[in-house]
């Protein structure tokens, strides 16, 4: 692989949004274990929040899919690679993004959700201070 095959896809996994639209790899090893990654990140999406017994369970998870990510993308950068070996490197890495996003997702709340709350308290507030006016 030559560098500008290697630039071209060091920017790719580095650039904002490179997990919008990119195909997710089904599975990816992570310290010697086959995990299902695509299964994973679909089944993230639907947890709503973290008991709070499963944080310290959830912090150890994005810690190691980081430090995965980190030891993939100094592969890339500096192994001597052949085009595919780099490619599929650069998927497993857009891939565990993916997966860090979800899990950093899963404690925030649902943004339509709150604004449809928020509005609710605004209204029930001016309802009540135009109560106290009659």
């Amino acid at each position: 692989m030559d560098d500008a095959v290697r630039e071209k896809l060091l920017a790719r996994v580095n650039r904002q949004g490179a997990t919008i639209g990119a195909s997710l790899p089904e599975t990816v090893t992570v310290d010697g274990e086959e995990l299902s990654l695509a299964e994973f990140v679909i089944e993230t999406r639907k947890v709503p929040g973290v008991p709070p017994e499963h944080r310290e369970l959830l912090a150890d998870a994005k810690r190691t899919l980081r430090n995965e990510r980190a030891r993939r993308l100094e592969r890339l950068e500096s192994d001597p690679l052949d085009r595919e070996t780099a490619e599929r490197l650069a998927d497993e890495i857009v891939g565990l993004d993916r997966a860090l996003h979800a899990l950093e997702n899963i404690r925030k709340p649902d943004y339509g959700e709150t604004a449809r709350t928020a509005a609710i308290e605004d209204h029930r507030r001016w309802a009540n201070f135009l109560d106290t006016l009659s």
